[in-house]
This record gives structure tokens, sequence and C-alpha cells, in this order.
């Protein structure tokens, strides 16, 4: 057996056949429980107009894994050719989802039950060398990556869903209160960006290329909720000054004054997370907030947040061997005391927690619990081929989507490195994201 706590080498085929049947069954072991966990009735509705029925992405996954797995890799015939564009995500927008002839629970299960059987007889046959898409078995990578993907997005489905608690994990061990630094000086000069020896990572995360970072300072932890709370209590949603004037226009328009899930009850808030109202825990890392939101807190607090290339370079430099490191702590594949991943836990840990996750620099919590907005458009490295598909990536490529980056609580490890970028429009707040600020060096 290979080292679980480090990624298998290119030279050795056999531990990526290993890999790759671990992190598929691990895929579809949480696919199975996030879709077993209620009736009928909550897998065929559409919860939320943002979400598909729960059905959809597990026929979706399913027809995913047959396309690319089944008939380009295993050169098989099809098994359901007459679903493709029913499950296609570009040919049908979210909102349209529910009206389509989509296949019922039990003929999704089967269906993805009867590919499954057949990838893994394939996987078993396949040279994992020769072609690109087969190296390093990074087709059945990108698959075991889509549909944890997925299963975050049904997770999010979940915390929109209405109605009685369907999912229960353990809350996160009790950590000290985190009385470090509030922030680290992160300084200039240049760091290699990105990835090309990542045997699974994706078109977007390559190649590895040269950036030049100006010193900055940053915080050492993600902005919690306490902090949030107060930049809500200094009138923040009320004061344009702090918002980019689309973000105003949005906030104004929907009546956005919270996080998503928040209410005011008295003097305190509550929130509701699946299934469940509570109080706001003031020292986990705020949740469910915009890009917009984030911009305007840093504002309110004099700071801004951070590019993309600064959030790398905080989270993978270490100046001691003056490389790049595929995680905040090493080369390590994530394990429990490293980061809060894999919907171990269905919240984000307090602030300051995970000590043996944190960069050489000294920043805490750059790997799950939330996604961390970046100031960054997402954009394409010098470089770019798009590979296997264009709709992958590139025709996301633009000013119209921000990167959030290191993952969060509901995000595999087999889906989140130190190079995994994410993105999505500046208003989305249904998302598992957060965010910490930074300030330039010179700034005061």
């Amino acid at each position: 057996m290979t080292d679980p706590t480090t990624a298998p080498s290119v030279e050795d085929p056999e531990s990526f056949r290993e890999r790759a049947v671990s992190t598929l069954v691990t895929a579809r072991d949480r696919t199975t429980l996030l879709t077993s966990c209620v009736e009928e009735p909550d897998l065929t509705a559409q919860h939320s107009p943002l979400m598909s029925p729960l059905v959809w992405d597990l026929a979706h996954i399913g027809n995913q894994e047959e396309q690319w797995l089944l008939r380009t890799v295993g050169g098989q015939e099809a098994i359901r050719p007459e679903i493709d564009g029913i499950y296609d995500a570009f040919e049908h927008p979210r909102s349209e989802r529910p009206s389509l002839p989509l296949l019922s629970p039990a003929e999704s299960r089967r269906y993805a039950a009867e590919v499954r059987g057949r990838v893994l007889d394939i996987l078993e046959g396949t040279a994992l060398h020769g072609t690109r898409l087969t190296e390093a078995g990074f087709a059945f990578g990108m698959i075991a990556q889509h549909e944890q993907q997925h299963d975050e997005t049904m997770l999010i489905t979940h915390q929109l869903r209405k109605g009685p608690a369907a999912l229960t994990a353990p809350d996160p061990e009790p950590a000290p209160l985190f009385t470090g630094p509030a922030e680290v000086l992160v300084p200039g000069g240049p760091f290699t960006m990105g990835t090309s020896d990542e045997p699974w990572a994706l078109d977007n995360e390559r190649p590895a290329h040269r950036r030049e970072v100006d010193a900055f300072w940053i915080d050492t932890t993600p902005v919690t909720n306490a902090e949030y709370q107060a930049f809500i209590e200094d009138g923040g949603y009320d004061t344009e000054r702090w918002w980019a004037p689309a973000g105003w226009a949005h906030i104004r328009q929907h009546s956005i004054h919270a996080p998503l899930f928040w209410s005011r009850d008295g003097r305190q808030w509550l929130r509701r997370r699946f299934g469940v109202t509570e109080v706001v825990p003031p020292d986990e890392p705020v949740v469910h907030v915009s890009w917009y939101e984030a911009d305007a807190y840093a504002r309110w607090a004099g700071r801004r947040l951070p590019t993309e290339a600064e959030w790398e370079k905080a989270a993978r430099h270490d100046p001691a061997g003056n490389r790049s490191t595929r995680y905040p702590w090493g080369d390590a594949d994530p394990r429990p005391e490293h980061a809060n991943l894999g919907q171990r836990h269905l919240r984000p840990a307090p602030a300051g927690s995970y000590p043996e996750g944190e960069s050489p620099l000294g920043v805490r919590q750059l790997i799950g619990d939330v996604w961390e907005w970046t100031a960054s458009d997402f954009e394409p490295y010098p470089g770019f081929q798009a590979f296997p598909y264009k709709e992958y990536s590139e025709v996301f490529f633009g000013p119209d989507h921000k990167v959030l980056r290191g993952g969060s609580f509901a995000v595999d490890p087999v889906a989140c490195r130190g190079t995994f970028r994410n993105w999505d429009y500046p208003i989305r707040r249904q998302i598992f994201s957060g965010f910490r600020t930074a300030r330039s060096a010179g700034s005061a």
C-alpha cells in the first residue's frame, strides 16, 4: 500500500489506481448520504431557484462519469445517450431543471450505480499513462473532484431547504481562544504560483509561473462573526461609502442587512444552519457573505481583500526553502489536524484552530472552514490551455466572476489544495464563503 499522507509519484501508476478507487468510493459514499437522508419529495423539489433539485445532481454525477470514463476512456457504448441533454449543465439553467423529464430518485440511483460498477472495471484495466487524459489517472481524479463539487452543491441545497434537520455531524473540537497576532507580514518578492506537476490539478491551476508580489500584511485568521457584527452595528449596511456601486445597488434592491440566514432577535443575532436555529457564535469565521459584503467590510476596517496572488503566496510560500508547497503545512495530503474539510463538521471551526495547519509565516485556516473571497477577477494564467474541455474554466474567465480560495468545511480534500481556484458572481451568498483582509506593507 502507498503512504496515504503524500501524493503518489507520477512514476508509480498503481498508487494512482488505488488513489482513484479510494476517492471515487469516498465521493459516492457522500453522495449517498446527501440523497438518502431526506424523503423523495425533498429530492425532487427545487428548494431555491439558485439550485437544482437534488435528484438532478444525482443523475448528472452519473452522466458525467459515463461520458468521460465509460465512453471516452473506456470506449464503451452509451448506456443512456438520450439523457445527455437533460443533464447538460450548460444547456439548461438551474431554474428550468425541475420542468425537465428527470429520472426518478430510484432510476437515478440505479443509473449511477451501473455506471460506477463499469467504471471500476475500466479503471482496473486502464494503463494510467500514454495519453494526457489517462496519465496518472487524471480522468478518474477529475470525475472524483466533479462528484465532490456536486456534493458541496447538494450540501448548499440542504442548507437552503426548509424544514427540520436532516444531517448531523459532530462539532469541531473546542479550541483555546486565539491570542496570537492579528496579522502576519508576507515578504515581497517572487514566488511560484500555480502548478505544472500536481497530477490531478485542473486546467485553471496551470501552469506554474513566477509572480512578483509586494510585501503585505494579511489577517492571521478569517474575519469572525463578532468582527462582522461590529461592522453591522456601526451602520455598515447603511453607509454607501463602504460599498462598490454595484454592491450598494444590490443590497438596497434586495434589502440586505446581514449575512444570509441571519436574523435579529432582540439584541442578539440568530442564524439558521441546516435546519437548526442558534445564536451566532462570535468566534467562528463569518460565512454566507457575498464578495460585495466582504469588500465593504474590508473598506470599513481600513483594509482591503487580498489579491489571489497574495492569498496563494501566504498559503504556499516557504521562505526557508524558497519554494511553493502543496499546502500551507507542506506537501502532505490534509489530515484532520490540518484543516476542517470533508463535511466532518457542518460548521466552521473557531478562528485560530488547527495550529498544525498554519503556513510557515504563521497564517492559519487558509485551507478549509470557509471559502475566502479575493480581490481578483477569474482570469487564465499565462500559458493557460483548456483541458479537457473549454466549459470547465475558459467560458467563465473575465470580470463577471471573482476568485475564492482555500475551500470550506464542505470541500473534500480531493477538490482542495493550495493551487485550487473557485469562482462565483460577487452577489453569491448561499455558498460557504467568508474572507480575510489584507493591507499593503507601507500602509498604516
